[in-house]
C-alpha cells in the first residue's frame, strides 16, 4: 500500500485531505505532520510515495521544506503537491520554480484534487 504524507499546521485541513482520498476510493496510509520540521524527520525514517504540503506552517515553512527535500538526490522525483491558500500567481510560480510537482489552491476541490492526483503516479 502506497504511503502519503499530508504535511500541515491544521489538523482539520489535514483530515479533509484525508477524508477527500476516502471519497475517491483511493487505498493509501497516511502520515501527519503538522510542520516541515516534523515532516523532515518522518522522512528520514519512513518511506513516502506522495507528498500533500502546505505552505504556511511554523517551524519550517512549506516552501523551506520543498527546497530543503529537492536537495536530496533521493527526493528529487517523489511527487510534492503544495495545497495552500496562497494563490498568488508568483507563489504557484516560485513553488515550481523549487521543485513542486503540482499546486492546489486551498479550499481543497475534489474534481481539482482528482485532476492534479490523476497526473502522477504513487
Amino acid at each position: 500500500m502506497k504511503t502519503v504524507m499530508v504535511v500541515d499546521d491544521s489538523r482539520i485541513m489535514r483530515n479533509i485531505v484525508k477524508n477527500t482520498f476516502s471519497e475517491l476510493k483511493i487505498p493509501c496510509q497516511f502520515l501527519e505532520a503538522g510542520n516541515g520540521k516534523e515532516a523532515l524527520q518522518m522522512l528520514q525514517t519512513q518511506p513516502v510515495h506522495l507528498i500533500l504540503l502546505d505552505w504556511n506552517m511554523p517551524e519550517l515553512s512549506g516552501i523551506d521544506f520543498l527546497q530543503v527535500v529537492r536537495s536530496m538526490d533521493q527526493y528529487k522525483t517523489l511527487p510534492i503537491i503544495m495545497v495552500t491558500s496562497e494563490s498568488a500567481k508568483y507563489n504557484v510560480i516560485e513553488a515550481l520554480k523549487y521543485g513542486a510537482t503540482d499546486y492546489i489552491i486551498k479550499p481543497v476541490n475534489e474534481k481539482i484534487f482528482t485532476e492534479k492526483l490523476s497526473k502522477i503516479t504513487i
